[in-house]
């Protein structure tokens, strides 16, 4: 299918963070590619941050969960007289809405069926995935993806006050699930080792992390940035630290946006789902991002979003990946 044949296009990916991030190469590539075309966006109002200063779209419309805001949404999506509207997100939510406007409609497979075998038995079909803006731009046949990574424009949001004098090193501790989460006690620890060799440590997250992130920070010489989900302030001041430690979590794509080095911890899932952290033509060099990952397990993955409790009750894919071996991996990374 080639993106030639259509002028105004919407591109569909309501939900969640990290997923809306990694469709900011193809929409910059679209219209740096294509400058005539018009791409309009529509994604959860809750994630309107990820792409409000986003200057490659002409517009963004904002979905809820209220019913009558969504059928006046209906009416305003069928007003604009799309060509084509890509379907990123393929799900029930997203289908409806392509039905209701009755355009021409690419979807994005999934591999549900791939990632299932993956969980389920092990058969790995997903070996060499690329990773997911990858996949995107692979929809067209005459959409080259450019070297560049992901984007967040956060225009004039403010810096906090750091200390010039003190070199600092990220954590974003939190995920939505359990199995995604290297234990707090192990970023204490961790927190400690960097403090003894003068590093301060921010911490990182939204809302639903700031309990977490407080804990920590009580336990290190630390900054506590988390916030109620003021995600540009986050960006900006992620830009300030020498690099991110973080889970396989919405706050790991935000940190790649920022253009700092990411050392990312993956538990129940694996880098084959294609959401790893990605920084255009260097992705996979050690010089920009690591994964840290326990390969010698016959249970991973045991999910591809993640769970509340790990279903084996012994949680080794991150309780064997410890506070020492991080910190070995930080020095090869950030130092590099």
């Amino acid at each position: 299918m080639k993106l030639t044949d259509y002028n105004k296009i919407l591109i569909i990916r309501l939900s969640s963070l990290g997923d809306i991030l990694l469709t900011t190469p193809m929409i910059r590539t679209i219209q740096r590619q294509f400058p005539d075309k018009k791409i309009h966006f529509l994604l959860r109002s809750e994630y309107e941050p990820v792409l409000v200063n986003n200057h490659f779209l002409e517009k963004i419309f904002l979905f809820t969960r209220i019913d009558d805001e969504n059928k006046k949404l209906i009416k305003e999506l069928r007003r604009e007289k799309y060509d084509l509207v890509i379907d990123l997100q393929n799900n029930l939510r997203s289908a409806l809405v392509c039905n209701k406007l009755r355009v021409k409609t690419v979807k994005f497979n999934k591999r549900d069926t791939a990632k299932l075998l993956l969980v389920k038995f092990k058969m790995n079909l997903l070996k060499n995935a690329p990773q997911m803006p990858v996949r995107y731009a692979e929809l067209f046949d005459d959409l080259q993806l450019d070297d560049e990574g992901l984007e967040l424009i956060t225009l004039n949001a403010p810096s906090t006050l750091f200390d010039p004098n003190k070199k600092y090193i990220g954590f974003a501790p939190g995920s939505r699930h359990f199995t995604k989460m290297w234990p707090k006690e192990y970023y204490v620890q961790l927190g400690k080792m960097l403090n003894d060799d003068g590093y301060t440590i921010a911490l990182f997250g939204g809302k639903d992390d700031r309990l977490l992130c407080a804990e920590i920070s009580t336990k290190i010489d630390s900054i506590d940035l988390s916030n109620k989900n003021d995600l540009l302030q986050t960006t900006v001041d992620m830009k300030k630290c020498i690099g991110i430690v973080c889970n396989d979590s919405g706050m790991m794509h935000t940190a790649c946006a920022a253009d700092v080095k990411v050392l990312a911890i993956f538990g129940s899932t694996v880098k084959e789902f294609g959401f790893t952290p990605y920084t255009g033509k260097e992705s996979g060099l050690l010089t920009k991002y690591l994964v840290l990952e326990n390969k010698s397990l016959s249970c991973r993955p045991c999910t591809h979003i993640g769970r509340d409790k790990c279903p084996k009750t012994h949680f080794k894919c991150m309780l064997e990946i410890t506070p020492q071996l991080v910190y070995n991996n930080i020095n090869l990374l950030f130092n590099s």
